[in-house]
């Protein structure tokens, strides 16, 4: 799926498949595609005109609707409360009652006599920025931006469908300045300039209202750039309202990254294109607040901070981008008939979030180690988060009863788990798949066998896929989705980091510069508006060594002043230092400044962490190898 997680520092901000669906009635009396179009060239007040043409309609009533829930998001959006001014009109020009039935869905008698429906789209970026004005807001990579400067075009927050008529054909025409950059990857089918020459109108083809929904686009005052990895060409679009960041200075970074997926992948199916839609957040009132990434199934749309750091903004994009490039597994080529019959309005849910979310956010970190991106003491720190995170969420409770209700109550409240435990669960299963195979066969394998049965057009069937792939793999694997998965029993990791010589106890563990065991050494006195370490900082090997103390203040950071206001930016800075960084942190002890200016250390602390064996054995160390580096 794909929507992530991110917490910030301080704020705990939430950044945070295929749909055919069958045709039930011979609405149209013709097989021309439903002809839509959007204007924003016409756009007033961050509201875009919208007309959509369906043809002739040879039933007496039809209804039309905007998504409720999105695939991806496992939340309410209800984008139909965006829509203004819905509006029909007979082939006389005459406007039609219509009746709007709910908050998605609009209901028009006599339909045989409609000719075209007009509505406006409001930008739900907006809507965040006035605090939701008392509903669910969507997901920001979810959601639609109206602006001169940048259009986030997430299609399903702008055309919807009719009840019956989703396997339709979409015509698509986009009309903007000609100013403007644009990226899509749904079939361009030709251009036309205005008689002006100031706007251009592009249209598009879409051959179901899925692929309408699975293709964002992009238009405005962005850069872009293209590059192919192995056989697949990365198309890289990036908005930065203040220019701090580019595609061009991300591209390296999304290459070398994107490069090692592949290797990792290897002969899995893959997809032509790929492309990347990075919004960057400028903070202000107006700008979007939930940062993080949505998939679709050959892209994604990503919400980040303008003020990252370079550093700091690539290490989150290789987290973000590379969860969300490994859909391309699954949902993509492994799914249930949940996703492939996707109902918009009335969605009903898998039961293996651990797989679509789990062993996606998995593999994100797995193939880091794999194809050398990061050493093995990274990815345990990244393993042990996950698991102390886990232990914070309700460890008690069947993952495939929370999957297939995660938009009720009390499990709704436990989806972030699937990127903790998802991912612990995808782990658990890959070691005893190498323990089993005698380290040749692994969840990858699993999923490669898996998408070579099924494929992006054809589902799996709910309740029968646990058998499966205990059929296809070893009964021991049928022990552990009855007691962890189906069941509530919660998981003794060291159970299973022993049989590759690991296990999790006290000791120096590598740890951050700002966050350690998920927790800031940091804190702040409102009174003040300063910010000082805590009593942590001593538990810190970096800033003990160089003698920083409890209570004092951080009056500045290379020569930053750090305030209340601009903590998260600076601190976010901080929280990506690598080894070997110069640095200079004045300090202020008792009305005496104290200034720390050196370069940066490894740092440790005391504490939990996954830790080597002492007393290994050579056939755990090899395991060990053989999971790590497959």
């Amino acid at each position: 799926m794909k929507n992530r997680t991110l917490t910030a520092l301080f704020a705990g901000i939430l950044l945070a498949s295929c749909s055919s669906t069958k045709n039930t009635a011979n609405d149209l009396a013709t097989s021309l595609p439903i002809e839509t179009s959007i204007h924003l060239d016409k756009v007033v007040n961050d509201k875009a005109p919208v007309t959509i043409d369906p043809g002739r309609f040879t039933t007496e009533t039809v209804t039309y609707r905007l998504p409720k829930v999105v695939q991806g998001t496992y939340s309410v959006s209800d984008f139909g409360s965006y829509i203004d001014d819905f509006k029909a009109f007979d082939y006389k020009g005459n406007e039609m009652v219509v009746t709007k039935t709910d908050a998605n869905s609009w209901t028009i008698n006599n339909a045989k006599q409609l000719d075209k429906i007009t509505y406006l789209v409001n930008d739900t970026f907006d809507i965040e920025a006035e605090g939701g004005i008392g509903k669910e807001v969507p997901f920001s990579p979810s959601g639609t931006n109206i602006e001169p400067e940048n259009y986030v075009l997430n299609l399903h927050g702008f055309i919807g469908y009719f009840d019956s008529l989703k396997n339709n054909q979409y015509k698509l025409d986009v009309t903007a300045s000609t100013g403007l950059s644009r990226t899509s990857a749904l079939q361009n089918m030709g251009s036309k300039l205005s008689e002006d020459g100031k706007n251009r109108t592009t249209s598009y083809f879409a051959s179901r209202y899925f692929d309408i929904t699975d293709n964002p686009m992009m238009y405005g005052n962005m850069d872009v750039e293209e590059f192919i990895v192995g056989n697949i060409k990365i198309v890289l679009s990036v908005y930065s309202p203040n220019k701090v960041h580019s595609a061009k200075s991300l591209k390296e970074t999304i290459y070398k990254m994107m490069k090692a997926q592949k290797a990792y992948l290897g002969d899995i199916n893959t997809t032509p294109r790929y492309d990347i839609y990075l919004y960057l957040s400028d903070g202000e009132e107006t700008s979007p607040k939930g940062f993080g990434a949505l998939e679709h199934h050959t892209s994604t749309v990503a919400v980040m901070p303008e003020a990252m750091p370079k550093d700091a903004l690539e290490e989150s994009m290789i987290d973000l981008v590379s969860h969300e490039f490994f859909h391309i597994v699954t949902p993509l080529n492994v799914h249930s008939e949940d996703i492939h019959y996707f109902d918009y309005n009335n969605p009903t849910f898998s039961k293996h979030l651990w797989m679509y979310e789990g062993v996606t956010e998995y593999f994100a970190s797995l193939f880091q180690i794999s194809e050398g991106l990061i050493d093995e003491t990274s990815f345990y720190n990244k393993m042990m988060d996950k698991i102390q995170m886990a232990s914070q969420m309700n460890d008690a409770m069947s993952f495939t009863i929370m999957s297939e209700n995660v938009l009720k109550a009390p499990y709704k409240d436990q989806y972030l788990n699937v990127y903790q435990k998802g991912a612990l669960i995808g782990m658990c299963i890959d070691i005893l798949m190498r323990e089993e195979s005698k380290g040749n066969r692994g969840i990858l394998s699993l999923m490669k066998e898996l998408s070579n049965k099924y494929g992006k057009n054809k589902p799996f069937e709910d309740d029968k896929l646990i058998d499966e792939i205990v059929a296809m793999t070893y009964p021991s694997l049928q022990s552990f989705f009855n007691d962890h998965v189906i069941g509530d029993i919660p998981i003794n990791y060291n159970a299973f980091l022993e049989k590759v010589g690991l296990e999790i106890g006290e000791g120096k563990v590598e740890t951050n510069y700002i966050l350690m065991n998920g927790a800031p050494i940091v804190s702040g006195d409102g009174q003040t508006g300063t910010i000082f370490f805590t009593d942590m900082v001593l538990e810190n090997s970096f800033w003990a060594d160089n003698g920083a103390k409890p209570n004092d203040v951080i009056k500045s950071i290379n020569e930053t002043a750090l305030t209340l206001q601009n903590a998260n930016t600076v601190l976010q800075d901080v929280f990506s230092w690598k080894p070997g960084k110069d640095i200079e942190v004045v300090l202020n002890r008792a009305g005496e400044d104290v200034v720390i200016k050196t370069k940066t250390t490894k740092t440790y602390t005391i504490g939990k962490g996954i830790l080597p064996k002492e007393e290994a054995t050579d056939a755990q160390k090899s395991l060990r190898e053989a999971w790590l580096k497959g």
